[in-house]
C-alpha cells in the first residue's frame, strides 16, 4: 500500500473510532466506507468488525435510539488521543491484512496450501494404486476398440518410416519380467564406474552419443513390440468379424492386446 494511501486510511480510522467512542457506536456503512472496494468477503469483514468491538464499540445495521443503547448497556467512553492513535493501528493493521489477504497472490498462495493436508506414505501408495487402476482401464478400453488400436499401430507405422520420431509415441517400455532386486554390491560397482567416466560423461558429444543410442534401442523394440500388436489385432478383428465379441478367440486376442499396450508408455500427446 503507498504511504499517503496508508496515512490517509489511518486518519480516517481515528476520526471513526473516535465517532465510535463518543457515541459507542457505528454503523456497517461507517465502517464499510473506510474499508478498501475489493474487501468483499464476510469472513474478513467480520474480523474487523470484531476488531471494532474489542474496542468497546458497537456495530449496528443502522443509528439506533437511547433505549437500544441502554438495553445494550452502551455507555459513552471518552478517548484519549494515545488511545485513538494506538487503536486506529490496530483497526488500520487489521484492514491491511485482511486486505493482503484478498489481493497478494502468494498471500493466497499460502493460504490455501497451509490448509491443504499434506500426504502420508499409505495416502502415496493409495494414489498410486488409483492411477494405476486408472490406466488399466483406459487400455482396456483402448484394446476393446478397434479403431483405437489401428490408430496407434498407425503411428507405429509412421515411426518405422522415420515419418515421426518414436519419442513423440512412446517414453519407455516397461518389462514386466524385470526383478526388483537390490545389490549393494552393483550399486557400489556402478559408482564406482560412474567416478571413472565422468569426465567422458560430461561431454556434450558422448552425452549426444548415449541418448541418439538409447533413441535406437527405444526405437527397435517398440517397433518389435507394436509388429506383435499387430498380428493379434488381425486375429481379433477376424475373429470379430466372423463370430462376434463373445468369441473366446476374440476376447483371447483382446485380452494380449491389453497386456502388450500395459507394457508401452505412452506419450502425452499419444493419449490425448
Amino acid at each position: 500500500m503507498p504511504k499517503e494511501d496508508a496515512e490517509t486510511r489511518r486518519t480516517r480510522l481515528k476520526n471513526l473510532i473516535k465517532l465510535g467512542k463518543e457515541r459507542s457506536y457505528l454503523t456497517y456503512s461507517e465502517i464499510n466506507d473506510h474499508l478498501p472496494d475489493d474487501m468483499v468477503d464476510a469472513e474478513q469483514i467480520e474480523s474487523i468488525i470484531t476488531t471494532f468491538g474489542d474496542m468497546g464499540i458497537q456495530v449496528f445495521d443502522q443509528a439506533p435510539d437511547q433505549e437500544t443503547l441502554l438495553i445494550n448497556e452502551a455507555a459513552p467512553v471518552a478517548a484519549t488521543d494515545d488511545d485513538v492513535e494506538e487503536q486506529a493501528e490496530a483497526a488500520l493493521s487489521t484492514v491491511d491484512s485482511e486486505f493482503g489477504r484478498t489481493t497478494d497472490p502468494v498471500r493466497m498462495y499460502m493460504r490455501e496450501m497451509g490448509s491443504v493436508e499434506l500426504l502420508t506414505r499409505e495416502g502415496e501408495i493409495e494414489i498410486a494404486k488409483r492411477i494405476e487402476e486408472g490406466l488399466k482401464h483406459m487400455i482396456q478400453a483402448i484394446s476393446a476398440c478397434p479403431t483405437t488400436v489401428q490408430d496407434i499401430l498407425d503411428l507405429a507405422e509412421k515411426v518405422e518410416k522415420d515419418e515421426m520420431r518414436i519419442d513423440e509415441v512412446v517414453d519407455g517400455l516397461i518389462d514386466p519380467n524385470a526383478k526388483d532386486d537390490f545389490d549393494p554390491k552393483k550399486v557400489e560397482a556402478a559408482v564406482e564406474d560412474d567416478d571413472k567416466d565422468v569426465g567422458e560423461e560430461e561431454d556434450a558429444d558422448d552425452d549426444g552419443a548415449i541418448a541418439a543410442a538409447n533413441l535406437l534401442q527405444l526405437k527397435t523394440d517398440a517397433i518389435e513390440k507394436f509388429a506383435r500388436i499387430r498380428r493379434l489385432y488381425e486375429k481379433m478383428k477376424k475373429a470379430l468379424e466372423a463370430k462376434g465379441s463373445k468369441d473366446k478367440d476374440y476376447l483371447n486376442a483382446r485380452d494380449k492386446i491389453s497386456n502388450e499396450l500395459m507394457a508401452i508408455r505412452f506419450t502425452a500427446r499419444t493419449v490425448e
